[in-house]
């Protein structure tokens, strides 16, 4: 399921009218929008940013982890402590890039599928030439160490993050979109950012027209993605405090 109620039209519309000059798109897992993002931005006049936020193995495509416990955005805990998967954003800065995304999404799926797609530290190797990486979300390598209290970890996994994508291609990303776990660790992502020299690539929160507040809600609803939304689901849609 998608977790994302945007519109391409509207949203590369409503990016043209507020005199941004790009917009990205890093969908889960895969690049099916690509192509028509492209041509809407080009048509509104706006630089298209193509990416993705890949789902990357603990360690090789190859692993099939028993899962336990409560499933969440990374698949749930394997009974090694880690994670199904985890969340990597991946940008393409030049045509080189772009290819190598194509290359990484389809061998995820051709090689790495369990549960969801995912890529490897060795498919990074491979095929970085080209992209710009961030540290990624909550779901990423580096922030779950972190929220694990393994700061030596974190350090570890972001230093082989810049050493295959460069000092000048790989971003320590904060979030704040209100959630506890993001509030504890991005001071941590600030000391470890200044540790290894990675600059920082802040995220805004996102806002929503209000017209398309409650087709979101549903989706939420329905994906089960109601911790990363900004609008808080009490008990139904017919609360009247939804809006």
């Amino acid at each position: 399921m998608l977790d994302g109620a945007s519109r391409l039209d509207e949203l590369v519309a409503a990016a043209a009218a507020d005199g941004q000059p790009a917009l990205g798109m890093t969908d889960h897992g895969n690049m099916y929008g690509t192509l028509d993002f492209y041509r809407q931005c080009k048509e509104q006049g706006i630089k298209p940013i193509i990416g993705t936020e890949a789902y990357m193995a603990h360690e090789h495509r190859s692993e099939r982890p028993s899962r336990r416990g409560r499933v969440d955005d990374s698949g749930g805990e394997t009974e090694s402590g880690g994670k199904v998967y985890y969340h990597l954003t991946l940008l393409a800065e030049n045509n080189v890039g772009y290819k190598n995304l194509i290359q990484l999404s389809s061998r995820a799926f051709l090689e790495g599928y369990y549960y969801q797609p995912r890529i490897d530290w060795e498919l990074l190797h491979e095929h970085h030439e080209g992209l710009i990486a961030t540290s990624g979300c909550l779901g990423g390598h580096v922030l779950q160490r972190l929220m694990k209290g393994d700061i030596t970890g974190a350090h570890d996994c972001a230093g082989r993050l810049q050493d295959i994508f460069g000092k000048d291609n790989f971003f320590i990303e904060l979030q704040d979109h209100g959630l506890a776990d993001q509030k504890r660790t991005n001071p941590l992502l600030i000391e470890l950012s200044r540790k290894i020299g990675a600059p920082f690539l802040p995220q805004t929160t996102p806002t929503t027209h209000i017209e398309t507040i409650m087709p979101l809600t549903t989706l939420c609803c329905v994906c089960k993605q109601v911790a990363r939304c900004r609008i808080q689901i009490v008990s139904s849609l017919r609360d009247p405090n939804i809006i």
